[in-house]
């Protein structure tokens, strides 16, 4: 039998992908995924009403969608129909995604859909109707939450429904009501004008959530997105509340948490088990950039064996964000799907791939009553769907090759922090932020050991307290926060500056944006107090984010060059070639190189066949081992 030389095909644009299935015939076996009374035993899909219409859909344009789905997109998996957010909200001038008084609460303080939009909710009926015409077409429905409770309810102060008496609220002699339970230190930060946690520590915080949650499962909710408790707003107490109030409900209800921005595979420690699916990036939009930007993070969290791990009432997935293909709208925009996605072809293989590859849930955006036959054969491609569901051992692939590797070798690379205050070359550097779970940002530390001096200064080297690259200047050491004394403070660049660094939180940021930080006139205003912590991290008091330097653009060896690689349930191996470069480029694999990541699940013992998912083009491969003694059995490359 042949060995091919290579799999060559032009790139076409600023990314190319090359996906190659490789069957062993010897282990053909179809493994046994799913188990009876468990919910996202495999990566949920569906759609979502927000890549395409932001937050002004109708019940009509909903309906219309959701009977689009059914008839074309159910029998590959596509079951949740999700109405995603500020359901609840007037769409009348003045209205906006972060605008106050315009929701439509009941006497509970609960929103409830906005009856203009929503006409079956008239009465008290919420989704119940909508929910019922979603379960006849077969699919099921699903509905994008915020956190805690609105500002509107605290604000009137409304009563607490308790669902056993179905009265108000009533433990130790009192009524409590919605400003007993809202906590105003900790509103949405993207939508601080529209909803704050509550106290769960309280028996009143869990007797209103519990409220919210049994109305949703009473509509016919089969899907839960709930916003701004992960991520940067992280809030794992109202996390866990909500995963066990959603075990008391008689019927199976999925839990997916977004945003996600800025997550590290730590933040999902404890938190992943609770639930079914969780963002870990900024919002994916149809940008090159947006796409790129997943990678990394797929890889990390593959690497920490996030993918399928336990979660609630079964499994839990790293959600990579919705697919905005097809027709779409804008970010935040009060629009409704007003033009097509910017992305390539080639791009938007990519992005599918690079989801199915990692096992995300996928979540189509677009209009569906715009569905293209290409995008339509894109998101239904039979392969792909088989990998994203069916396959294991997903994780990147390191042992690839390509011509601009080979260059870059020859080349020193720069290092990627550099001596900002001595050599003065900020523009290769930014002060932005991350997560304070992030050991990357635990390098920040006192000139000496009296805190009383006025730097704070960043380490270059961790292991050297005299190399640092960068030093800010405190200023007003002693600042009141929250009505007390502390050790907080204001940052500059100098020492005579008179802008002080801030961050701004008030919007969502998309997967390819980083929070950097900005200048602010100095004075005592809520958006320029740090603080430094034991463990080196200087943290932003009103975000919650921790400061770090990054460069602008690191030049890392094999940057642009990855591949992933998976085994299918039938005993085939799966390869994936992703060419970042913005220009045509060579990258190679070797077969034999697969043991080494593949372990237990490669057999070099077999006959192997080929077939390259764009083209069609079937190989055939050596029989016998693949490891000969000039390490070339077969070359996988893409051009």
């Amino acid at each position: 039998m042949g060995i091919p030389s290579s799999l060559a095909s032009m790139r076409a644009s600023v990314s190319f992908i090359i996906l190659v299935s490789l069957i062993c015939r010897e282990l053909y076996k179809v493994k046994s995924v799913s188990e009876a009374g468990e919910v996202a035993m495999l990566p949920p899909r569906g759609w979502n009403s927000y890549d395409s219409f932001s937050w002004v859909i109708d019940e009509d344009a909903f309906l219309y969608n959701a009977e689009i789905l059914s008839r074309r997109l159910l029998q590959y998996g596509y079951e949740y129909a999700v109405v995603d957010y500020l359901w609840y909200r007037k769409n009348v001038n003045g209205s906006s995604a972060n605008a106050y008084g315009y929701d439509n609460i009941d006497p509970w303080g609960r929103v409830c859909p906005d009856p203009d939009r929503w006409p079956s909710s008239k009465g008290g009926n919420g989704f119940k109707e909508v929910a019922q015409i979603v379960h006849k077409m077969g699919l099921k429905f699903g509905i994008h939450v915020m956190t805690g409770i609105s500002v509107q309810a605290v604000d009137a102060n409304t009563p607490i429904l308790d669902v056993d008496t179905g009265g108000a609220y009533k433990k130790d002699g009192r009524t409590w009501r919605a400003r007993d339970i809202g906590l105003k230190n900790m509103t949405c930060k993207w939508m601080d004008k529209g909803f704050m946690s509550v106290d769960t520590s309280l028996a009143a915080g869990r007797a209103f959530l519990r409220s919210l949650y049994r109305q949703y499962a009473q509509w016919g909710v089969d899907f839960v997105k709930l916003d701004c408790v992960f991520g940067t707003d992280l809030d794992a107490k109202q996390i866990i509340t909500v995963s066990e109030l959603l075990q008391e409900l008689d019927r199976p209800v999925v839990l997916s948490l977004s945003p996600g921005e800025q997550v590290m595979p730590s933040m999902s420690n404890g938190i992943s088990n609770h639930v079914n699916m969780y963002r870990i990036t900024g919002d994916d939009w149809d940008k090159w950039e947006d796409v790129a930007a997943h990678f990394d993070v797929s890889r990390t969290f593959a690497a920490a064996n996030k993918i399928g791990a336990e979660g609630l009432n079964g499994r839990s997935w790293p959600d990579l964000d919705m697919l905005p293909l097809g027709w779409l709208t804008d970010p935040s925009v009060q629009q409704g799907p007003h033009r097509k996605c910017y992305l390539t072809l080639d791009e938007q293989r990519t992005q599918m791939t690079l989801w199915s590859m990692s096992k995300s849930p996928l979540m189509f955006g677009g209009d569906l009553r715009h569905l293209d036959g290409s995008t339509f054969n894109l998101i239904t491609n039979p392969t792909l769907l088989e990998i994203n569901h069916y396959s294991s051992s997903n994780m990147e692939f390191p042992y690839v090759f390509s011509t601009k590797m080979r260059r870059n070798r020859l080349r020193s690379l720069p290092h990627r922090f550099m001596n900002l205050v001595h050599q003065n070359n900020a523009e290769n550097n930014i002060l932005s932020t991350s997560s304070c779970e992030d050991d990357k940002a635990k390098r920040w530390t006192i000139s000496s050991f009296d805190r009383d001096l006025d730097q704070i200064c960043w380490l270059f080297d961790t292991n050297s307290t005299g190399v640092k690259s960068y030093c800010l200047y405190k200023r007003d050491k002693k600042i009141k926060y929250k009505q007390e004394e502390t050790e907080t403070f204001q940052l500059s660049m100098s020492s005579t500056a008179n802008t002080c660094l801030g961050i701004s939180v008030n919007r969502k940021l998309s997967a390819s944006e980083i929070r950097s930080v900005s200048l602010h006139p100095c004075g005592k205003t809520v958006n320029t107090r740090w603080g430094l912590n034991n463990d080196g991290t200087l943290v932003d008091l009103i975000s919650g984010l921790c400061a770090v330097i990054v460069p602008k653009k690191v030049n890392v060896d094999a940057g642009n060059i990855r591949s992933w690689i998976a085994t299918g349930r039938r005993g085939e191996i799966y390869l994936a070639f992703f060419n970042l470069y913005n220009q045509r480029n060579r990258i190679s694999a070797k077969v034999e190189d697969f043991a080494e990541v593949l372990k237990g699940n490669f057999s070099s013992n077999c006959s192997y066949d080929g077939e390259e998912i764009w083209t069609g083009k079937q190989f055939h491969m050596l029989s016998g081992t693949v490891s000969n003694k000039k390490r070339e059995a077969f070359h996988l490359s893409v051009l």
